[in-house]
């Protein structure tokens, strides 16, 4: 499912334009991002949270001249379900 199917049954399900609904995802997008920007967690409970991981760095192998490098550590952005909908998607 793209963005645009999923304002449409948003929509549909809230009893909203069209417009309104996509109001509400992008408002809902970004906020997700500036929490995760902040390195603060998103919970909804019975649904999942949205949190920032950090990956440690780490030595890679260049595939083509087989030299080591360093791969940096990072922060990424992870998705933990919750019991609902994991319920909800072994129907």
């Amino acid at each position: 499912m793209k963005k645009g199917e999923l304002v449409e049954k948003v929509a549909a399900k809230a009893n909203l334009s069209t417009k309104e609904a996509a109001a509400a995802v992008n408002a809902f997008m970004d906020v997700v991002q500036e929490a995760l920007g902040a390195g603060d967690s998103i919970a909804l409970v019975g649904f999942g949270t949205f949190m920032v991981r950090e990956r440690a760095e780490r030595t890679g192998l260049n595939p083509r001249t087989k030299e080591k490098l360093v791969i940096p550590a990072v922060k990424v952005p992870a998705f933990k379900a919750g019991k609902s909908l994991k319920d909800a998607v072994n129907k």
